[in-house]
C-alpha cells in the first residue's frame, strides 16, 4: 500500500514539474506577444463573445476582470456590455445579473460577488480589481453559492488551453475549486450546469495532451480565441450551436 501511495505521489510530483515548466513557456511567449496584436487579439475575442447567442441570452453569469500584468484577455469591453443598463427601445437586450471573483485568501478561497457597476471593484494588496464584501450601503454583497437561481455562464481566465477542455491555471487552485463547490451546489439543486467558456489568445491554444491534468482539474467547455467560438463538450456543441 505505502508502494501505490509513493508511486501515486512520484507520478503528481512529475505532472507538477510539467506543469510549472508549461507556465513558464506560456509566460514567456505572452510577455513577447506584440502589444498591437494583443490589443487587435482582445478586441476580437470580446467582440465574439458580445455577438453570440449564448452570450445574449444568458441572465446571470460569472465573468474575471482582467489584469494587463497578468497579460489575461481583456474583458473590460464585456464588463462595461453587461452592467450598462439595457436600452428602453431594445427588447433583444436583457439585464443580466454579473458576479466577480473575489480572492479571500492563500488556502484556494475564493467568493463570486454580485456588482452592479464597475464602481463596486477596488485594487487588492496585489492591485487586482476585485469587489468589496460589502455594497456602499454597508450591506454584504450576493455571493452566488448563497443565490437563488443558477448562473448559465462563466467567463474564465487561464493561462493555456486545448482543445479537448484542458485549462492550465497560474497554480493557485482558486478556480479548479471553486468550479468544483459550484457544480456540486448546481447537482445538489438539480439546476442545469453553467457553459464553461474560457478566453484565449492564439498562442495559448496549445496541442492536445501537451497539458497534464488531475483529478482537480476542471475541464472548459469551450474556448473563445481571435479565430472564433471553439465549442467542446457536447453540453457546448448543443447550447452554441455553431
Amino acid at each position: 500500500m505505502a508502494n501505490n501511495n509513493n508511486e501515486e505521489q512520484d507520478h503528481l510530483n512529475a505532472l507538477f514539474k510539467q506543469k510549472q515548466l508549461l507556465r513558464s513557456r506560456v509566460r514567456k511567449d505572452l510577455k513577447n506577444l506584440d502589444p498591437t496584436l494583443r490589443s487587435q487579439e482582445d478586441n476580437a475575442i470580446q467582440s465574439i463573445v458580445l455577438e453570440s447567442p449564448w452570450f445574449k441570452s444568458s441572465q446571470r453569469l460569472c465573468a474575471y476582470i482582467s489584469c494587463s500584468s497578468l497579460r489575461e484577455v481583456d474583458t473590460s469591453k464585456l464588463l462595461s456590455e453587461i452592467l450598462q443598463n439595457p436600452a428602453q427601445d431594445d427588447h433583444t437586450k436583457m439585464s443580466k445579473t454579473l458576479y466577480v471573483p473575489r480572492v479571500e485568501d492563500k488556502n484556494r478561497y475564493m467568493r463570486m460577488l454580485n456588482i452592479s457597476s464597475i464602481d463596486d471593484l477596488i485594487a487588492n494588496s496585489m492591485n487586482i480589481l476585485e469587489p468589496a464584501s460589502v455594497d456602499g450601503d454597508g450591506n454584504e454583497r450576493k455571493n452566488v453559492m448563497q443565490a437563488n437561481e443558477p448562473v448559465d455562464l462563466f467567463l474564465l481566465p487561464g493561462l493555456a488551453f486545448d482543445r479537448s477542455g484542458r485549462r492550465l491555471g497560474r497554480g493557485g487552485g482558486y478556480y479548479d475549486t471553486f468550479l468544483k463547490n459550484y457544480q456540486e451546489l448546481v447537482k445538489a439543486r438539480d439546476w442545469k450546469q453553467p457553459l464553461l467558456v474560457a478566453l484565449s489568445y492564439s498562442l495559448q491554444i496549445l496541442d492536445e495532451g501537451v497539458i497534464p491534468v488531475t483529478a482537480n482539474d476542471v475541464p472548459v467547455d469551450a474556448l473563445v480565441s481571435p479565430a472564433g467560438v471553439i465549442p467542446i463538450s457536447p453540453d457546448a456543441l448543443d447550447r452554441m450551436k455553431l
